[in-house]
């Protein structure tokens, strides 16, 4: 997937907080503003496309883990600003950039920020029961990136302590019965993320991303509910990117203008 810098929606001017270089973005055609870093790990269209998954109703609260920065949040909050969402970020930069984003986007009595680790959250995750959970966990499995362990990115993007496994036994376990998990990850650890669902979800359906039409997906969105037995079923995809690498009409629906994304709607290639 592009970074930031990459994504035609997205307009940045350079910011400062301290000493860490800021770029502002623009997701979901203007309606969120970003504020993260101007270097390393950035988000782009996978949190947005991860939000849109979130069938969440008004008043309903949602989970983030591993919010970073706070795309996916805010983007959801766009879409259904009723809801109720906590982000929990392992990085305390991060998370401090979080809370001023939701400040920036008007935010901070729907969004709620904090900082700790998927494994050892802090106790005011302990007793809640979310309605929802979203999860955007590190790529890599551990041992797998080139990057120094201390760089922000390396946390960003490859596992530590928590492997997937956690990260989804975490999502899980913070869920009431029957609510709803929603997960985007690599495609080719596909059977990793079904085998940790196996047993603690059921109504499981894969949705894969496919760059452009006859191209094998490099992402997969994975939806799924806590303790239901309903099977799990392959959804045809969505296709990102036209042959002259424009997005889809499909795509842009979601990217600008906030359209939720039906799971058993989309056509793929």
């Amino acid at each position: 997937m592009s970074e930031a810098g990459q994504n035609p929606e997205a307009e940045r001017r350079r910011v400062s907080a301290g000493r860490t270089p800021l770029s502002e973005d623009s997701l979901l055609d203007g309606r969120v503003r970003l504020r993260q870093p101007a270097r390393g790990y950035r988000a782009a269209i996978d949190p947005v496309l991860l939000a849109a998954t979130v069938g969440v109703g008004p008043g309903e609260s949602v989970l983030d883990l591993g919010c970073g920065a706070g795309a996916a949040a805010l983007c959801l909050l766009a879409r259904v600003p009723e809801a109720r969402v906590t982000g929990l970020e392992l990085q305390n930069d991060l998370a401090e950039l979080a809370r001023k984003n939701a400040a920036l986007n008007g935010r901070v009595g729907r969004f709620r920020v904090l900082q700790g680790d998927v494994g050892a959250p802090p106790p005011g995750l302990a007793s809640v029961g979310f309605d929802y959970v979203l999860l955007n966990p590190p790529y890599l499995p551990a041992g797998r990136g080139r990057l120094a362990e201390s760089s922000a990115k390396a946390i960003a993007t490859e596992e530590g302590a928590a492997g997937l496994a956690a990260w989804l036994a975490a999502g899980l376990r913070f869920l009431r019965p029957r609510g709803g998990l929603a997960v985007i990850h690599r495609a080719d650890r596909l059977d990793e993320l079904l085998a940790a669902l196996r047993g603690g979800a059921g109504e499981i359906k894969v949705c894969p991303l496919w760059p452009a039409a006859g191209r094998p997906a490099k992402r997969v969105l994975v939806a799924a509910r806590k303790a239901v037995a309903t099977p799990l079923a392959l959804l045809p995809g969505l296709v990102l990117h036209q042959a002259d690498g424009r997005f889809t009409p499909e795509a842009e629906a979601v990217l600008r203008d906030a359209a939720p994304i039906e799971l058993s709607r989309w056509t793929g290639p």
